[in-house]
């Protein structure tokens, strides 16, 4: 199985358009140890020719352009992407869809609730349903990603609840900031090429938005080959710390890399500890954490404790 992080920042990428801070500054110039990142984005395929992405994120077409191996390769018009599947119905999620409106056979994969916001809103319609298969991804199940031109390897997708929240744009007069929700709102993708081998095979996990680790979710993850997960904030209060903001991670429904004290309470380092995962990657990376920073104390804190720290372009295989 072969993956492509098209992405590694959160909403709004690396440098952000309208953001004057020092990391944004560095990145905007070129600063090698500011490398720039676009909005969070994952391709996966079984073969090297057939890809699915995870999360349409804004800057899609510009990461399409950055992959050759999601270039067309055949007659006028053609694309290695078989499908896309979404996680959640954010912004940085699903709006890179109308990038792949040029009459483009694939299928769509999300969960019912998002399939739900999809189809509230119109401007998604320019996906003709002639050429865009829409498929729900029921949770704990077993599904397998296919090509709708042709057979393609075997690659199949488990959607799983985690802690999060619903996108801010609905939210509503009612919501409460202080709960959770733990449905198919918002989820993580296990993947694996071999439906048969699953279980000892090689899996990755995509876990973009996560507001909180669970039993439940720590024993999914535990013994993992390879999991990309929320790293949005270092801490919880650095949006409103640094004058950015006003909301805390939690508020946003992101765990932060160091919780909510030096000692790293509540935080996904302490969390991941006795997991025993072969490889961590931070993505959907805010362009307010210093872990973004090459030469930063925080970059190297996330290196001694195991974590990769995700960036556009990278490449894995399992």
């Amino acid at each position: 199985m072969k993956l492509i992080v098209l992405g590694s920042a959160a909403g709004g990428g690396f440098p952000q358009w309208n953001s004057n801070a020092e990391g944004c500054r560095r990145a905007r110039t070129g600063d090698p140890v500011a490398l720039s990142r676009t909005q969070t984005s994952l391709a996966v395929s079984a073969d090297g020719r057939r890809w699915f992405v995870l999360n349409a994120a804004p800057d899609l077409r510009a990461q399409i352009q950055a992959t050759p191996a999601l270039w067309p390769t055949a007659g006028l018009r053609s694309s290695p992407i078989a499908g896309v599947a979404l996680t959640g119905g954010d912004v940085d999620a699903l709006a890179g869809l109308l990038d792949l409106r040029e009459r483009h056979r694939f299928n769509l994969y999300a969960t019912r609730s998002v399939l739900g916001v999809l189809a509230s809103n119109r401007i998604f319609e320019v996906l003709a349903p002639d050429c865009v298969t829409r498929l729900a991804l029921p949770l704990d199940q077993t599904i397998a990603l296919a090509d709708p031109e042709r057979d393609a390897p075997a690659l199949f997708v488990r959607a799983f609840a985690v802690p999060g929240k619903v996108p801010l744009y609905l939210e509503g007069p009612n919501f409460d900031p202080e709960k959770y929700t733990e449905d198919d709102t918002t989820v993580g993708l296990e993947l694996w090429q071999d439906n048969g081998r699953k279980d000892g095979g090689a899996h990755a996990f995509f876990i973009p938005g996560c507001a909180a680790m669970t039993e439940r979710l720590a024993a999914r993850l535990a013994g993992a080959p390879l999991v990309l997960f929320d790293g949005t904030l270092w801490t919880d209060d650095e949006m409103i710390r640094l004058g950015l903001g006003a909301k805390t991670g939690r508020r946003m429904g992101h765990m932060s890399v160091m919780g909510s004290d030096a000692n790293g309470t509540g935080g996904t380092i302490a969390a991941f500890r006795a997991l025993g995962i072969a490889r961590k990657i931070f993505v959907h990376i805010n362009n307010s954490n210093p872990m973004l920073l090459a030469d930063s104390s925080e970059r190297r804190a996330a290196l001694a404790a195991g974590w990769d720290v995700g960036h556009d372009g990278m490449e894995l295989e399992l």
